[in-house]
């Protein structure tokens, strides 16, 4: 049987404006209560300021839900010493994080509540948006105010046979007609790196816009199809075109064309 507690009535919640958005967007974004749940009972630890739920648990706010084994809130007496504000949601195995486009998955998570960010680590660190998968090896942050997230650690996103790779990559989130969420842009920093079926381009940043196909990379720019490659410092590639140009930025561009059997 599965035991239901809630914390909505306890849950206090500040809303910010982040840079680009205004009061009414981000006032919409998040609601402003908790619910916690979980199959195998929720403890209350006073002297820690705790509630664990364990067993299949789940915190819900907002459309936004944190699925694991294991859920710890964390929260604050108030001034006046009665009420009590959740702050923080540890997640702790077979870590899941579910919106209405988009899902996530890790070992361990922490949900900041007051910035409305939660931080997955562990294995397996995957996003499954609409339209790209995201992975990463060290971290992966979604903010879910900001409707942005960020890959941290041989960073890759996928689509078909094309594939993305950086340090870091951050996604940003666009919201369309129908409220439905999708990837509209890819911000890459450091040994940045596309690969396709035909060629392979290399560069320190870049930036991907997914509807477009076209991604710009700057910086020590190689772009190798077979025994040809193509250096500058800046370059577009299109991958659904499969076609790339060197643009010339502030120095010269330049080519090592290899050619079957001589000119």
């Amino acid at each position: 049987m599965r035991r239901r507690f809630s914390l909505a009535s306890m849950v206090v919640v500040t809303l910010f404006t982040f840079s680009g958005q205004t009061q009414e967007n981000a006032n919409t974004a998040v609601d402003d209560s908790i619910e916690i749940e979980a199959e195998d009972g929720i403890e209350w630890i006073r002297d820690a300021k705790t509630y664990v739920a364990r067993g299949n648990a789940k915190a819900s706010r907002g459309g936004f839900e944190v699925l694991a084994d294991t859920l710890t809130a964390h929260y604050r007496v108030q001034a006046d010493g009665d009420d009590q504000k959740i702050f923080r949601v540890d997640a702790d195995g077979n870590v899941r994080i579910v919106s209405a486009s988009e899902r996530a998955f890790g070992d361990k998570a922490v949900y900041h509540m007051d910035e409305a960010v939660v931080v997955l680590l562990g294995k397996g660190l995957r996003l499954e948006t609409t339209n790209a998968v995201i992975t990463a090896r060290d971290s992966l942050e979604y903010w879910q105010i900001r409707q942005l997230a960020v890959a941290r650690g041989d960073a890759v996103i996928k689509q078909g046979e094309n594939r993305l790779k950086a340090n870091v990559l951050s996604a940003h989130f666009a919201t369309n007609a129908s409220g439905s969420q999708s990837v509209e842009q890819i911000d890459a920093f450091g040994e940045v790196h596309i690969s396709t079926p035909t060629e392979i381009a290399r560069g320190d940043e870049g930036m991907y816009i997914l509807e477009t196909g076209i991604a710009t990379l700057c910086g020590n720019v190689r772009i190798t199809r077979g025994d040809s490659q193509l250096n500058g410092e800046c370059a577009e590639v299109n991958l659904n075109a499969g076609i790339s140009r060197l643009l010339g930025g502030s120095g010269r561009v330049k080519g090592l064309i290899t050619t079957q059997g001589g000119l």
